[in-house]
């Protein structure tokens, strides 16, 4: 019996330290990788908690993977939420896994939205007002050549037309509008990184159509910035487009009024254009009696709705288009029966004005 007990008390043991080895081992994984606080910047996409596990490995931010889905799974909430996260590898697992949980994205990011139908201007102010960098860092990159051919080696929707020399913003309208999580003490390439591959994440949908196009990309997203200016909803976009490629065919100007204000360096609402800034002919205003075509680059950032009404215009016999002070739009065959819908909203009230 003496014998059978000692058996038994020492199958204890062992199990106990299988246990306690375990846990050790366990703990050891959840553990910090190292005492580097250096903040890492890591996207983390919708999907499993194994491949945010595999994230993580990669980046060296935690131990072992098989602990982190042990924890996660233990601890009673898989709900990981996608966000371009800062972590460092001092940070443990267990911390890891709350800010996955919360949301919380790091004290030195910061989520940065720009709206659809800005210009390089307002962007830039808006990096200013949110990081560590200027808005000269900004348009110092945007002049920055050897950073340009790198952009045009790299993505694919981009090419030489960006570098002609009477372009005032070089990637303007390159830019895809979204909220951002960027790091406020990262750099203005480490931002533009983020909205560029936006960009070709959202053309990448219609990239068979786009290269089926007899317009370049350039001249998509140009025309696509003015649509988007234009008209607000998407069905008024694809008669506005539709307008604009019946002047184009019929050699018409485009007689554009926010390709006036861009070319005059003043943002719409901003105040009246001066009659010497309407008639001053440029790359841009499109009112120019003797402009022809497009403008030299997109006047702002669009929509993918707006791009959807370059690439899918409503086919119409319209030659002219205004908009009420609530946004609705006017389309008219004719400049007499143009001016009289004009006149009309003037006398309704119904005329925007500043």
């Amino acid at each position: 019996m003496k014998f059978y007990n000692n058996l038994y008390l020492s199958f204890l043991v062992l199990v106990f330290s299988i246990f306690v080895f375990l846990g050790s081992l366990y703990n050891f994984g959840l553990a910090k990788v190292s005492t580097d606080n250096t903040l890492k910047t890591v996207e983390i996409e919708r999907g499993s908690v194994a491949s945010i596990a595999d994230t993580l490995y990669s980046k060296h931010l935690i131990r072992n993977k098989l602990a982190f889905k042990i924890y996660v799974k233990l601890s009673g909430d898989n709900n990981l939420m996608a966000a371009t996260y800062s972590f460092s590898e001092n940070m443990g697992t267990r911390k890891i896994v709350k800010m996955l949980r919360s949301g919380k994205v790091g004290d030195n990011t910061t989520r940065i939205t720009f709206n659809e139908g800005i210009n390089m201007r307002k962007i830039a102010s808006i990096i200013a007002n949110n990081t560590d960098n200027s808005e000269d860092d900004v348009f110092d990159l945007l002049k920055d050549s050897e950073y340009i051919d790198s952009l045009i080696s790299n993505y694919w929707f981009i090419d030489d037309d960006i570098k002609n020399k009477d372009i005032y913003y070089s990637l303007e309208g390159y830019f895809f509008p979204n909220t951002y999580e960027v790091n406020k003490k990262g750099s203005v390439k480490d931002i533009f990184k983020k909205m560029l591959d936006e960009t070709g994440r959202q053309l990448s949908n219609y990239k068979d159509d786009i290269d089926k196009n007899s317009m370049s990309t350039h001249e998509i997203l140009t025309l696509a910035s003015i649509v988007e200016l234009e008209g607000v909803t998407l069905e008024d976009r694809k008669g506005i487009a539709g307008v604009f490629f019946n002047r184009i065919k019929s050699g018409m100007n485009l007689g554009s009024d926010v390709t006036t204000y861009y070319g005059a360096r003043v943002d719409m609402g901003e105040r009246d254009l001066y009659a010497d800034e309407v008639s001053t002919c440029n790359s841009y205003n499109t009112r120019c009696a003797t402009f022809k075509g497009l403008p030299i680059s997109p006047i702002c950032n669009s929509s993918i709705e707006a791009i959807q009404a370059v690439l899918y215009p409503s086919k119409n016999n319209y030659y002219y288009f205004v908009a009420d002070k609530n946004k609705k739009v006017y389309f008219s065959r004719t400049s007499n029966e143009h001016n009289r819908t004009i006149n009309r909203l003037k006398k309704e009230g119904k005329w925007y004005e500043y």
